[in-house]
């Protein structure tokens, strides 16, 4: 009796030629991309560190306790020493606090400021030549409440009834240079006017005919 023999068949589907694998192509190594992503990952990690390192360095800074009229001349008792953060912003030191009260203000400073180089100047032009100082006593309603130095004032020729005259405006933009005590009684200022015009102030101020105006936008 004969037995058949039957053909061995290959178990995984494929025979021959068509059961060899491609060939992969070996990956491509990109050292400089590598490396780059290395030096930015050192990068950010040496920024941060800085930063943190900077955030922590302090410098003595001038802060100012008064306001500071334009062109009026800085005082001991308006400086304050204080340590902030150095941000690289032009903070005057403290230990140029001699030399800042040699300067006059170049712009109104007001209570809180930092104070930087641009805003004094070594010479006032409010009180250089040209100007002249012009106390005032003035009564009631003959100026506003709660001036201050610094602020800026019409002073205004108000004549006496009777005289015939009319209201007229001697100084449009007046400095206050100083406020002293007032009451009741009305109060003494002391303003910076041009040198023609302080005579007839003067002249008008002696017979009580002399009264200002704020200008609270002028500051």
């Amino acid at each position: 009796m004969r037995t058949s023999e039957k053909p061995a068949v290959n178990t995984a589907g494929l025979s021959g030629p068509a059961s060899r694998k491609l060939p992969v192509p070996p990956r491509e190594r990109k050292p400089a991309l590598a490396a780059l992503a290395v030096l930015l990952i050192l990068g950010g990690a040496l920024a941060t560190t800085l930063l943190v390192l900077r955030s922590g360095d302090r410098v003595s800074a001038i802060r100012i306790t008064e306001q500071i009229g334009a062109g009026q001349r800085f005082t001991a008792a308006a400086l304050e020493e204080v340590q902030v953060a150095d941000t690289g912003v032009d903070f005057v030191s403290w230990s140029q606090r001699e030399q800042v009260l040699k300067s006059f203000a170049a712009v109104t400073i007001l209570p809180g400021t930092l104070l930087t180089n641009a805003m004094g100047v070594k010479e006032s032009a409010e009180l250089g030549p040209g100007k002249a100082k012009v106390g005032l006593a003035l009564k009631p309603g003959q100026l506003p409440a709660g001036l201050r130095a610094g602020d800026r004032v019409q002073v205004v020729y108000v004549p006496n009834r009777g005289s015939g005259d009319d209201s007229r405006v001697l100084a449009q933009s007046a400095l206050v240079h100083h406020v002293g005590d007032g009451g009741r009684s009305g109060g003494q200022i002391t303003v910076i006017v041009d040198s023609e015009v302080s005579p007839v102030v003067l002249r008008h101020a002696s017979s009580g005919e002399i009264a200002v105006a704020e200008l609270p936008g002028a500051r």
